[in-house]
């Protein structure tokens, strides 16, 4: 190689750092060495990109999930306070985030839970009014028609009863359990081999429902005074009265959920609770700081506690949601498989209140005691806000039907 051209070589080694240097900081203008700024922080590569771009980074924030999950989900599920006490050592590169953690399991679990819960309506479909009238009307002619007997008077006493209460009867709730009564006295009288266990215990159910609600004005009585309106003192009769339109229209929405179908009621609820579940856990995380007062932790420290119980919670009943599915889907086939799954559910049910009280010991280092005590208050007061937070996503579900 000759002199000449490792003179060039040099000089170009000599340029490359200087090129580096002239890059400055678009914020504060510092130069730069590296993807980020050294008195700033700002990274070189810049914000305004393609909105699919974004949509794509934004996504891989939430979700990212590399070989860190393998080292984050073992101990969330097996090893009660460990990822806590590592995320309050400065240990945190090796494990998911205690948020990214719980937004991502949250999600999975509030979608799995619509998906395993059974929303079905029962086994007896509502029609139209008005069809059923029909169809109890024909019924009628038609045994009037055929060769009397007992059964058969019996059946058509039943069927222009049945057809009084669908007719006559505009309360909603009322009207559908007698649509669904008649449906199945029909399928009865129709079906040569009768009505199924199942069915039997329907049709007695019906007959109940339909027996309680004709001696009742209403199933829901929310009220404060003895003409039915709910009252309040301190507030106005502008106030007390369009109150009492809204519990009234409440109450009516539940009372036609309840009674024809119920599972679009449900599917809002649940569809509500990851908002509620995510505004309540500031709450015990609060509860938590009360409680361990003169721990010395700050607060968000405490939060972070429950991010990882919470994680664990929602982790541990989605597990319980698939053994039970997969005890159901392969009892036929295998049932020594059935029943290990089902030995799985029970331990995996008793674990885990167990393992939120190893947590809450070893992360707040008292003893067995005074844990106890605690652990208990925190669970009963904790078990009263779920029930009000089931509550309100109950109450906010019947306004979105």
């Amino acid at each position: 190689m000759s002199v000449e051209s490792l003179d060039v070589s040099e000089k170009h080694h000599e340029l490359q750092p200087q090129v580096v240097q002239d890059k400055s900081c678009e914020n504060c203008g510092a130069p730069l060495d590296g993807q980020f700024c050294a008195k700033c922080g700002q990274e070189i590569t810049s914000n305004i990109r393609y909105f699919g771009t974004v949509i794509l980074h934004l996504l891989d924030d939430i979700f990212s999930f590399d070989s860190r999950a393998s080292r984050t989900l073992w101990p969330l599920i097996a090893k009660p306070g460990f990822l806590t006490q590592k995320y309050f050592e400065g240990k945190r590169v090796h494990y998911v985030p205690p948020l990214r953690l719980y937004l991502f399991i949250s999600i999975i679990f509030f979608l799995s839970l619509k998906f395993f819960t059974n929303f079905g309506a029962g086994s007896v479909p509502v029609i139209s009014a008005e069809t059923m009238q029909q169809n109890l009307a024909n019924k009628i002619v038609e045994l009037h028609s055929s060769e009397a007997d007992v059964d058969k008077q019996a059946s058509i006493a039943r069927l222009q009863i049945l057809l009084e209460q669908v007719s006559q009867n505009k309360r909603i709730p009322l009207q559908n359990q007698a649509i669904k009564l008649a449906q199945l006295e029909l399928k009865q009288l129709s079906s040569g081999e009768g009505l199924s266990k199942e069915e039997k215990k329907k049709y007695d159910e019906l007959q109940n429902n339909v027996e309680t609600l004709k001696t009742k004005d209403s199933l829901i009585t929310v009220s404060n005074q003895e003409d039915g309106t709910l009252r309040f003192d301190f507030l106005s009769e502008e106030m007390n009265t369009k109150l009492t339109e809204q519990v009234t229209m409440l109450k009516n929405k539940a009372e036609i959920a309840f009674s024809s179908d119920p599972s679009k009621l449900i599917e809002q609820a649940i569809g509500k609770l990851p908002q509620l579940m995510f505004v309540l856990l500031p709450v015990f995380a609060l509860l938590l700081k009360v409680m361990y007062l003169f721990s010395n932790r700050l607060y968000m420290e405490h939060l972070t506690v429950a991010l990882h119980s919470h994680s664990f919670i929602f982790l541990a009943i989605l597990l319980l949601e698939l053994l039970s599915e997969g005890q159901d889907f392969i009892v036929e086939t295998s049932a020594f498989a059935a029943d290990m799954m089902q030995y799985l559910a029970i331990i995996l049910l008793t674990w885990l209140p167990v393992y939120l009280f190893i947590m809450q010991r070893r992360i707040y280092q008292q003893g067995y005691f005074f844990t106890s005590i605690k652990f208990v208050v925190i669970a009963s007061i904790y078990l009263m806000l779920m029930l009000f937070t089931a509550f309100i996503a109950f109450i906010w579900g019947l306004t979105s039907i």
